[in-house]
């Protein structure tokens, strides 16, 4: 099997004058891409990065993120992004974490870098203005010929660790996650085969690069000789002005970019006509956000994608809008099941119709093989050679499976369960609801009291929203018994609800009340 690096130099060998990736007014073809990537792949070991060393990048996605990211596939060094709006606390621990043994940084997390210990101690590699005595600029890697014998430098295979990407960290500590050449390579293909990717195809770089998403953008077009046009960070304008200048064939995003991009003021169908073909993941898309991007974008095809950081793809859906809320059946190289709450075993499975956790088979040829340096991490998700994904959700009579949220989301009222997603789909359809998140709230007498956090476009009220849900078929007991209209729905860097976050602010609003 091929590791990533000879993925990359099949591609120039087969379309040299491709363009390979944009930035703005830079772009460059996959020949002129290989001599910039072999250059940076050798600065790296000049700075004294070897084969199986960590290099942490703190960048948003501009061109030298992505170029750094190849070189790493190439020199065997294993690439670890993070966040670019860490704090310099996190920073510290990712790198302390993963042994780092140096750091590349822009100016979204120059601050960051410049004030954490742990950086200054190992190689630090700035792009743009930022200010580093101590360190050296990118630029100066670039350019460097090869040595006397002119070889490519090419020394990973496909069982080496290609990245880590860290978990969100959510629930204590951030996880690493560490990927193997071959399961990113097998992810890629599998993006490529289950969007239905052709040759010239162009996609959007704007999902981060230290977010699976963004990664296997990258890497899928790298396949199919495409181009990948960057955009360092989500703007509704600047991506919309990308889309027009580089005719994108396709985007693979998060829902909550496509809800800023069709509520922005200048979209308009005529801006995104190159979009070809429409793909989501990372959070379920309403019904009401489904049928507004079906009509701005008229996709020949809408994928959902259900995965995660550790196994890419669990299931998808080629037909997502046909069947709202469903994220299809299990991917091309995974299987998956519903087994019961705090099942031990991977054979406790329920049947249809009836909620449970969703595990995949960890044999799938996208799958990590274990957490970085967490044996309890290990022992809590991965069992009998299954992963346990702590997503609940439910097969139906079909064998298409509905994603219902996280098992700590289950709201759990009178003793009957019941799913946010249900609730969120049923009051995301209505006009006057801009985006809606259901939760539990606590109650004396029911245990938990369903509540909908509603962002409203228009004028509305809690009775015309009650009444809007009894006409819609939702049982009693799943209605909310509590509306409350907010400004903004919290969301995290790369887009997804911070479910977490609302219950908080709630909490503290009623504390300083």
């Amino acid at each position: 099997m091929f590791d990533l690096g000879r993925s990359f130099l099949a591609t120039v060998e087969r379309r040299p004058q491709a363009i390979a990736v944009t930035d703005g007014d830079f772009r460059r073809t996959y020949a002129e891409w290989l001599d910039d990537i072999q250059s940076v792949a050798r600065g790296l070991g000049e700075l004294g990065l070897g084969h199986g060393d960590h290099l942490v990048v703190v960048m948003q996605n501009r061109w030298q993120m992505a170029t750094l990211h190849w070189a790493c596939q190439f020199a065997g060094i294993i690439v670890t992004p993070v966040n670019w709006r860490s704090t310099t606390q996190e920073l510290s621990y990712c790198l302390h974490d993963a042994e780092a043994c140096g750091v590349a940084f822009d100016e979204a997390g120059a601050k960051a870098v410049l004030a954490c210990q742990e950086a200054q101690e190992i190689p630090r590699i700035s792009v743009g203005d930022c200010k580093d005595p101590g360190g050296i600029d990118f630029t100066s890697l670039l350019g460097q010929a090869p040595d006397t014998r002119g070889d490519v430098i090419c020394r990973a295979s496909p069982e080496d660790i290609s990245l880590m990407l860290y978990t969100s960290g959510t629930s204590g500590k951030p996880k690493g996650v560490p990927r193997s050449h071959r399961a990113e390579r097998a992810a890629a293909v599998a993006h490529v085969a289950q969007n239905l990717y052709g040759h010239d195809e162009r996609t959007l770089g704007v999902m981060p690069l230290y977010h699976t998403m963004g990664v296997r953008s990258l890497l899928s077009m790298a396949l199919i000789d495409g181009r990948f046009v960057c955009v360092p960070k989500f703007d509704p304008e600047a991506t919309l002005a990308a889309i027009e200048r580089e005719s994108v064939t396709n985007l693979y995003l998060v829902p909550t970019l496509y809800h800023m991009l069709l509520e922005h003021a200048t979209f308009a169908p005529s801006r995104v006509a190159s979009v070809d073909k429409i793909g989501f993941a990372g959070a379920a898309m309403s019904a009401g956000l489904m049928a507004r991007v079906e009509q701005a974008f008229t996709p020949s095809l809408f994928v959902n994608h259900y995965g995660c950081s550790e196994i890419y793809t669990f299931t998808i859906d080629q037909r997502a809008s046909d069947k709202p809320g469903s994220s299809g059946r299990a991917s091309l190289n995974q299987r998956i099941r519903v087994v019961k709450v705090d099942a031990e075993s991977p054979e406790e499975t329920v049947g249809p119709g009836e909620e449970g956790e969703i595990i995949a088979d960890l044999a799938g040829d996208e799958a990590f093989e274990g957490y970085w340096k967490r044996p309890d991490a290990d022992r809590k998700a991965l069992r009998d050679g299954w992963y346990f994904t702590s997503d609940m959700g439910y097969l139906d009579e079909e064998g298409d499976l509905f994603v219902t949220g996280r098992v700590d989301d289950l709201i759990i009222t009178g003793g009957e369960n019941v799913s946010p997603a249900e609730i969120e789909n049923v009051l995301s359809l209505h006009p006057a609801v801009e985006e809606v998140v259901v939760a539990g709230l606590p109650d004396e007498r029911w245990g938990q009291v369903v509540a909908a956090f509603v962002k409203a476009r228009g004028e509305i009220d809690e009775e015309a929203l009650d009444h809007y849900c009894t006409d819609a078929g939702l049982a009693r007991f799943k209605r909310p018994r509590r509306y409350l209209f907010v400004d903004e729905v919290p969301k995290s860097a790369v887009g997804k609800v911070l479910r977490r976050v609302l219950l908080n602010q709630q909490a503290n609003s009623l504390t300083t009340n």
